[in-house]
């Protein structure tokens, strides 16, 4: 077989990559190894997780509802084999729904396992009926999108389901009595938040001094309170896990450090210790591709590898390792091998964390411009002082926009309340468009909604927000 494009990988940026040739008139292939399009996102990640975390916050808000304005439903009663089928029909219909797209757009899709026998073959390894005779494929381009799979240390590999990644997690297979989180990061505290919301008792235990530490400290802290009223005092920081061993049914941790020292057994443990990119075995070595020490494929700000006619997106391409950026980067790779004269140099990729509250940030956060060097004032917009947010009891938020105090140009922002992922937008955009605080500031928001917090927070740049008293510092 013969393809102008070969896309090894179909999730978010290999389908779009794929979607988009096809679109501008090239014969294309998309080979993934699962058969089922969509990838770790829409398949055991980004989608079926935010599926389970509606449910754990509607859960939520019924328990809120009944403390804080006397309205009771009962005690909810959870059949884990509906919850697990639903949130499986969500992943089904998506798939499907892509899978419609690549054959409205004559994309062929190949389930085998990609191999580089060159820098213009690949080798097929597998036996569905969709793999060509000779097992071999042509190309003229390539894009690696072969994404990430979740890292597992050697020594919390001990062979037993009970000790997860965020797949097994996400499985369902039930809900234990006692989990055991292992990382504070973002995958790990979603997927707590889940657990904790069905009935679980979830500790997390996490080997540096704060949670989310890609996050400021500002956004972070009222996160932290609120998990800690939904984990108890079961968050676990400064500690190292010693090992973890199965012990008849249960798993036996050993915790070393003041956050935690001892052992302590669990009915399940979630390992969530970060990600490593799936680049092993794609025949690397048969091209001029190189690998950076954590296996990222090398590339140029085209997303061109050392091998001119090969390319890279997504996770495979380093961090940050999100699906909207893996999206827009297969988007420009195209662009790129259509002859467009243009580099990927998006000024801001938003970073969303989707536990309650949400956390999202883009731009620079305040911890990077100190650490750069960048002038910056941080303005901030507590949500108490927000008619929206005191309505629906979320008085928890803080908007907060960083600021060039020369040209007054927003550098970034952060938020954090309910619905922050959906608010960020806004600031990806201005931040893009290079946009000035008082664009901000002049652009009449809707009342009353969460979305003017980041009006309000721009007018504290000025010291003219309506709600809250805070003039403008001087400069000396």
């Amino acid at each position: 077989m013969q393809a102008q494009l070969v896309v090894i990988g179909g999730g978010p940026g290999g389908y779009a990559a794929a979607f988009l040739a096809a679109d501008e008139g090239m014969n294309v292939v998309l080979v993934e190894s699962e058969g089922r399009l969509g990838g770790t996102c829409l398949i055991r990640g980004c989608i079926p997780s935010k599926a389970l975390l509606h449910v754990g916050r509607v859960l939520s808000e019924t328990a809120e509802l009944e403390h804080d304005w006397g309205v009771s439903f009962g005690t909810p009663q959870i059949e884990l084999s509906k919850l697990r089928d639903r949130k499986n029909r969500v992943i089904d219909t998506l798939t499907g729904g892509l899978d419609g797209l690549a054959k409205q757009r004559k994309v062929t899709v190949i389930k085998a396992h990609a191999k580089f026998v060159d820098a213009n073959t690949i080798e097929l390894d597998g036996d569905d009926p969709s793999i060509p005779d000779g097992k071999r494929i042509t190309f003229e381009n390539a894009i690696v999108a072969t994404g990430s799979v979740p890292a597992m240390p050697g020594a919390f590999n001990i062979g037993s389901d009970r000790v997860m990644d965020s797949t097994g997690a996400l499985d369902l297979a039930d809900i234990p009595e006692s989990l055991l989180v292992i990382g504070g990061g973002y995958i790990g505290l979603e997927m707590g938040t889940v657990y904790a919301n069905l009935g679980s008792q979830v500790s997390v235990v996490e080997l540096q001094d704060g949670l989310l530490m890609g996050a400021d400290r500002d956004l972070v802290r009222p996160l932290a309170k609120s998990l800690k009223v939904l984990f108890g005092e079961r968050i676990f920081l400064n500690t190292k896990v010693g090992s973890v061993a199965l012990d008849g049914d249960k798993v036996q941790v050993t915790f070393e450090g003041p956050g935690k020292f001892g052992t302590e057994k669990y009915d399940r443990v979630l390992v969530s210790v970060g990600r490593r990119p799936n680049t092993q075995n794609l025949g690397l070595e048969n091209t001029a591709c190189k690998t950076d020490q954590r296996g990222f494929i090398l590339h140029d700000d085209s997303l061109r590898t050392d091998q001119p006619n090969i390319f890279v997106i997504g996770d495979a391409a380093g961090e940050p390792m999100l699906a909207h950026k893996a999206n827009h980067e297969g988007r420009h790779a195209i662009e790129v091998i259509l002859g467009h004269a243009t580099r990927f140099d998006r000024r801001t990729i938003p970073a969303v964390v989707f536990t309650d509250p949400e956390i999202a940030w883009t731009g620079l956060t305040v911890e990077q411009a100190k650490a750069e060097g960048i002038d910056h004032q941080a303005v901030a917009y507590p949500w108490a002082a927000s008619g929206r947010a005191q309505a629906i009891g979320r008085t928890d938020g803080l908007t907060k926009w960083l600021v060039d105090p020369e040209s007054e140009q927003v550098l970034g922002c952060g938020i954090v309340g309910a619905g922050a992922g959906e608010l960020i937008a806004e600031a990806a955009l201005a931040i893009e468009m290079g946009a000035a605080v008082r664009d901000i500031t002049e652009t009449v928001h809707a009342h009353p909604t969460l979305s003017e917090t980041v009006m309000n927070a721009a007018e504290v740049f000025y010291g003219t927000a309506t709600e809250i008293y805070k003039p403008k510092k001087k400069k000396k």
